[in-house]
């Protein structure tokens, strides 16, 4: 459609001036008399009969079709709207510019192939019959899985079975076969929480596994309103609204607003997450990409649209694959600047950020936060946010928070949300107590920065190279699909340790790596086995260590020398670690900074150590007392 249009407007003074959008607002009925092939005529089509070239092409294809002209020229298909209804069955019809049946293409001719595997021929996938030829749908399937296998990009799947009683360990096909899993997004372990379980477990046995059906048709019950409100009120918000998967909420959302807001502009940032690379592309929007995380060319292109169109600037607070923090402040301020709205993905940063876990936006505002003042902030700045509730909290599912007419709109137009089956009660009550239990405890994703920089401390001092960000992600840089794969496959089968590699299309060519992420329960044993293992696999595999990029002049990264250090998000006094790291800093005789994290985690052990023998000694004296009173 796209390049039959620039034709068009190459040749054509009306196409020239006219857009994609008041196109398709011109294909709606102009009156009720009939065209000639059923139903009302259309504005475009009206236009059409007044043009000196489109008038003639109509009639004559009129005239061979006995009055029955299609209704549009095949080069202006009308775009489907979010709900369609086709009374009718569909006819192959000829289209007004070739005769050629529309509803039946004609069959490819067979020549001589030449085709590869990763290339092949119509030929290759057809097979010869009686009336021509038939497609070879398995031939098909084939050759897509062996392009995937020839460019390293065919995806396995590991067989892990995380084991709630032994986090972070699970098994794989078998009981006996034990791994530790350091790449899983339950950053926080709340999959296994008490609190989390408990609820889930109650709701199940009073309420049952499902919800029995859509929102709309007897999936609606108080979980859902509990848990919406509870998700509202985590961001500040009038409501919110609950999806089976962010993934589900990103896609319905962006491609309901883009669809229905006139001459809307998406703007999107280069890294973004596919599902909100699919929202866009279903919304039939204009979509404009800015360079990750460039205001000023966010900028630029803002400046270049008409202020008044309805415009969304589309982008993540924490980038899942390389670990960079979106400017939020910088976009929403050029959003009021420009007349646009900010839809802020905030899935790998609830409940993991923030003096309530509400992600990024309520970080950068951490004092105002813990007072409970939010007007004005960066969070009551955003227009749209968009989380997840199966990562830092455990469970499954997504949803979006914002105005209550927000919220009402995509409740009320959204495919994606009308017509799926409701998240199961137990689920939604326990995200529910997730949410709330990290809203008023923040000790998990303290122990969870802190073990981050104590496995980015030790790599580096292994000459491992780590992709520089703020955030909880460690992405170790490989540089190659092959070796990624062959990493992680050594890291499982010789030390019972699973990290998944990352690979195209997930992140470009030759920027493969390993993406790690500890939580709360990854502690000092599996820290040192975990660095010792990736130290002799890099070894044995010949995989470029920092000091090796930066011979060659560094990438995206690691190993530049003009690089400036990265500071991690959470500060010190954040972390209320702020005299114990100046003290052990002090007292290092060399001044080095290195291991610092692991000193000052081997000394909360210790302490917290003590704490469990004084409490188990309390214990004893207290049964000691009631046994000796009784007698």
């Amino acid at each position: 459609m796209d390049s039959v249009l620039r034709q068009s407007k190459a040749v054509c003074p009306f196409m020239k001036k006219a857009t994609a959008s008041s196109l398709r607002a011109m294909t709606t009925a102009a009156r009720p008399a009939a065209s000639p092939c059923g139903g009302a005529i259309s504005k475009l089509q009206v236009l059409a009969n007044r043009c000196p070239v489109m008038g003639k092409a109509m009639a004559v294809q009129s005239a061979r079709m006995g009055g029955r002209a299609s209704a549009a020229p095949a080069s202006f298909v009308q775009k489907a709207k979010l709900h369609t209804g086709r009374p009718r069955e569909a006819q192959a019809v000829e289209g007004v510019f070739t005769g050629q049946k529309v509803g039946l293409p004609p069959h490819p001719p067979l020549k001589p192939s030449t085709a590869t595997a990763a290339n092949p021929s119509p030929a290759a996938c057809t097979v010869s019959g009686n009336h021509g030829t038939k497609f070879n749908y398995e031939k098909f399937y084939e050759n897509e899985l062996e392009k995937k296998h020839k460019d390293k990009s065919y995806r396995y799947f590991n067989n892990i079975n995380r084991l709630a009683k032994e986090f972070p360990r699970a098994h794989m096909a078998t009981k006996e076969e034990k791994v530790t899993v350091w790449c899983a997004n339950d950053y926080l372990g709340m999959g296994r929480n008490q609190h989390v379980l408990k609820a889930m477990h109650n709701t199940l046995d009073e309420y049952g596994a499902g919800a029995g059906g859509t929102r709309n048709i007897s999936g609606h019950n108080k979980h859902a309103v509990e848990l919406e409100n509870t998700i509202a009120k985590l961001h500040a918000k009038d409501a919110a609204l609950v999806f089976s998967s962010c993934y589900v909420a990103n896609d319905a959302t962006l491609a309901t607003l883009g669809s229905k807001l006139p001459d809307c502009v998406i703007l999107s940032d280069s890294l973004n997450h596919a599902s909100m690379i699919q929202g866009i592309r279903h919304s039939g929007a204009k979509k404009v990409i800015f360079k990750h995380n460039d205001v000023e060319d966010l900028e630029k292109k803002l400046a270049a649209l008409p202020l008044h169109i309805p415009k969304i600037i589309a982008f993540e607070s924490v980038y899942s694959m390389c670990g960079s923090i979106g400017p939020i402040e910088k976009i929403c301020d050029l959003a009021e600047k420009y007349g646009a709205i900010t839809f802020n993905d905030e899935v790998h940063a609830v409940g993991m950020y923030g003096p309530h876990g509400a992600g990024v936006a309520e970080h950068l505002d951490w004092e105002a936060h813990q007072r409970g003042e939010t007007k004005g902030t960066i969070t009551d700045r955003i227009d749209i946010f968009t989380g997840t509730l199966g990562k830092a909290y455990g469970c499954v599912g997504g949803y979006i928070a914002g105005s209550a007419k927000l919220v009402d709109t995509i409740r009320s137009l959204a495919p994606g949300f009308i017509f799926t089956t409701s998240l199961p009660p137990a689920v939604m009550a326990g995200a529910r107590a997730a949410i709330e239990y990290q809203m008023s405890y923040d000790g998990d994703r303290r122990l969870q920065q802190l073990h981050t920089r104590a496995v980015k401390e030790a790599l580096d001092e292994r000459d491992i190279p780590v992709i520089p960000n703020p955030s909880h992600i460690i992405p170790i840089l490989v540089g190659n699909a092959e070796l990624a794969k062959k990493a992680s496959d050594k890291l499982l089968a010789d030390h019972q340790i699973y990290v998944q590699s990352i690979n195209y299309p997930t992140v470009p060519v030759g920027q493969e790596r390993l993406r790690v992420t500890p939580t709360p329960g990854h502690t000092k044993q599996f820290r040192d086995h975990l660095v010792a293992a990736l130290d002799s696999i890099w070894t044995e595999l010949g995989i470029k260590r920092t000091s090796d990029w930066a011979a060659e002049g560094g990438f995206i990264g690691v190993g530049e020398a003009d690089a400036e250090p990265v500071a991690p998000l959470w500060t010190d006094g954040q972390l209320g670690i702020a005299d114990a790291v100046a003290e052990l800093r002090a007292a290092q005789a060399s001044g080095e900074k290195k291991g610092v994290t692991n000193q000052l985690l081997e000394s909360i052990a210790l302490e917290q150590e003590r704490e469990a023998l004084n409490a188990a000694e309390e214990a004893a004296d207290a049964a000691k007392a009631a046994a000796a009173a009784s007698a």
